[in-house]
């Protein structure tokens, strides 16, 4: 008897059986004999432990009806289907070379009875002197014809099996490719809308650098003056020339190791933080005195008018 199954393809096959629709065990045992044209049928000690087995690794849950234990795919098992859609074609074409091999096994076995039911009835016939044509020999006679006739209904049954087999793992095959080529289209897609959004971001971030670093002219005296207002006191305004004459220098590069997640506000918190963390680097190893606190208060009211009116919508 060759194998039906090589080691670990069972499992898989149970996955597809399920993914067609919810079956309690017997069920699936129907199934598999019905695929292989009653030539094959694994026993319920084949078949329920690997049930258990995949349900603990959360391939596969069950829920109790009429007594019976229904089982049906998980998430995880169709997602390991998906992945071993390549897999599950070879199997297939397997599948029907096991039924091809176990109707060529079932045919020898026919005709070596056959044979040797003949040389019976042959040996039989030349012991008498004349045609035995009793009960027995009609029955043997019609014994043979059965075996003929069943051995001619399972290699057409075979022959059925194979075909399907071969047509279905086409089938698997070319949707196989068709779900490859709608991954790349999709990741094509996603990667578009991320560079599209890290440009967005990039441009906000441009914003901010050029603000912290002096911004525009009318933002900057804009800010500073109200700097001044609330106590900046005169290094304010020296801070905010240098500023200005620094903003062309802005580094538009900045922070561009921070790769876009695709939402353009968490994009955008990271930056905030990356710029918390530079100005909180830059103030532990220089020191802060109270003029410089003074021109940086200046600096980042600028920055925090410069963005919010990049942030706000255009009318």
């Amino acid at each position: 008897m060759p194998p039906v199954f090589a080691h670990g393809r069972l499992r898989l096959y149970l996955l597809k059986l399920l993914d067609e629709a919810p079956r309690h065990g017997y069920e699936v045992i129907r199934l598999l004999e019905e695929r292989f044209q009653g030539l094959y049928a694994p026993s319920a000690g084949t078949v329920y432990p690997r049930l258990a087995k995949l349900e603990a690794e959360g391939l596969v849950t069950h829920a109790t009806e009429g007594g019976r234990k229904v089982y049906s795919i998980t998430d995880a098992g169709r997602a390991e289907l998906a992945d071993r859609g390549g897999e599950l074609a070879d199997l297939e074409l397997e599948i029907r070379d096991s039924v091809s091999e176990l109707a060529a096994e079932i045919r020898d076995d026919v005709r070596g009875a056959a044979g040797a039911l003949r040389r019976e009835m042959r040996a039989a016939a030349s012991a008498t002197a004349t045609p035995v044509e009793d009960a027995s020999w009609a029955a043997a006679k019609e014994e043979l014809r059965k075996a003929k006739q069943e051995w001619k209904e399972q290699a057409r049954r075979a022959k059925d099996e194979s075909r399907r087999a071969r047509e279905e793992a086409q089938q698997a095959r070319r949707q196989a490719r068709e779900a490859q080529e709608r991954a790349r289209e999709e990741v094509m897609r996603i990667a578009g809308q991320l560079q599209e959004q890290f440009a967005k971001s990039g441009g906000v971030l441009g914003n901010l650098a050029g603000s912290w670093l002096g911004g525009g002219a009318g933002s900057t005296s804009s800010t500073s003056g109200a700097g001044a207002g609330t106590g900046a006191g005169p290094g304010t305004g020296a801070g905010t020339g240098t500023g200005t004459a620094g903003a062309a220098a802005a580094d538009l590069h900045w922070a561009e190791d921070l790769a876009p997640t695709g939402d353009p506000a968490r994009d955008l918190d990271r930056l905030l933080d990356r710029f918390r963390d530079d100005v909180r680097d830059a103030a532990r190893d220089h020191g802060v005195t109270p003029a410089k606190l003074a021109e940086a208060r200046a600096h980042l009211a600028a920055a925090a008018d410069r963005l919010a009116q990049t942030l706000r919508p255009s009318r």
